[in-house]
């Protein structure tokens, strides 16, 4: 007796009832069962149609739907920058969320990003307790690539990745790194922070660092990138005679990166309203700045998010007006994306 996807069916044994989702592998097709809002794998023997009779003598056969129409990969993107990278990630994996009519999560596209200046060579196996997929590709420097789709619920599946990358640099293709990642819900929604190159928030796992080749030179820090960047009669050094032993020790310990995410900032942030929110993160920009200030460091970056813009705005306005900030600028950086203003004094 043939059916198509989408057609009620009852398990011979248990007489749950369900609904045909997809066909997978070796006989097996994929039943939502809306009693217990999953997706399980049954066998096709296992199944009849819901009318019919449990003791059915018929053997059920699935038959595919209409198709639907076949969508292409989409292809890499290589992101032009305008800003030396200062210091790169590496390759690195990103779970970006869509969400259905509701506003809630329904799944996850799944991106590799390679923010370094080397071409990879990657295979990535996916698993999942009831499919798997494989990729594999050449991804070029500073560049992402969309794998795939995994759903919100698959988190309780504890997906897993077995990756294996290999760099292309002069001396040509390196030997292959190898990686195993297994997502645990608990942690994964720990790991959201703005997705280099992609520039929209993730929840983003690290895999390999860059290859370190006899002629890369060291990665300058955001001081010396303002310095070499300086234009002539900047006043980036500091005053001497200005520090003290304690002063001193302060400069160099103070960050020059600031991240206002309310979640780096108070651990209850779930309990706080929009104003509050907003006020704890300039009190704390304000801050930041006048210590900045105080230690005459040259520059600083000030991470803010993409967002509807209220808290960049409010930013820029407050440096419009401060007296030592000599010029500001919110520009696409590869590794903030357009989530950050740097600030020069």
């Amino acid at each position: 007796m043939l059916f198509a996807i989408g057609t009620k069916v009852k398990f011979l044994h248990t007489g749950d009832e369900g609904i045909v989702r997809a066909r997978l592998e070796k006989g097996m097709v994929s039943v939502y069962l809306p009693k217990d809002d999953m997706e399980i794998p049954a066998a096709e023997e296992d199944l009849i149609r819901a009318e019919m009779p449990q003791k059915s003598p018929v053997k059920a056969n699935v038959v595919e739907g209409k198709k639907e129409p076949v969508k292409t990969k989409p292809p890499a993107v290589k992101v032009q920058t305008q800003y030396t990278i200062l210091k790169s990630a590496g390759i690195q994996l990103a779970f970006i969320a869509v969400e259905d009519r509701e506003g809630l999560t329904e799944k996850y596209l799944i991106y590799l990003i390679n923010d370094t200046q080397y071409d990879i060579i990657f295979n990535i196996k996916f698993w999942l307790n009831y499919r798997s997929e494989t990729w594999s590709d050449k991804l070029g420097a500073t560049s992402y690539l969309e794998l795939g789709s995994m759903l919100y619920d698959d988190l309780n599946e504890a997906p897993e990745f077995d990756m294996e990358v290999s760099w292309i640099t002069t001396e040509g293709v390196g030997k292959p790194l190898s990686k195993s990642l297994k997502i645990k819900a608990k942690s994964f929604f720990n790991t959201m922070r703005t997705a280099p190159l992609i520039n929209q928030p993730a929840h983003i796992y690290k895999l390999f660092d860059k290859p370190v080749a006899d002629n890369d030179t060291e990665v300058e820090d955001l001081e010396a990138y303002t310095r070499r960047h300086a234009k002539p009669g900047w006043a980036i050094e500091r005053k001497a005679g200005s520090s003290d032993s304690h002063s001193s020790r302060d400069f160099a310990e103070f960050s020059l990166e600031l991240d206002l995410h309310i979640e780096k900032l108070r651990e209850d942030f779930h309990d706080l309203s929009k104003a509050e929110i907003l006020a704890i993160q300039l009190s704390t920009f304000d801050a930041y700045i006048n210590e900045a200030v105080r230690l005459q460091v040259p520059g600083v970056f000030v991470i803010h998010g993409v967002g509807k813009g209220k808290l960049r705005n409010a930013i820029a306005t407050r440096l419009m007006n401060h007296p030592d900030v000599m010029t500001f600028k919110n520009e696409f950086h590869p590794k903030y994306g357009w989530g950050a203003t740097e600030i020069i004094f």
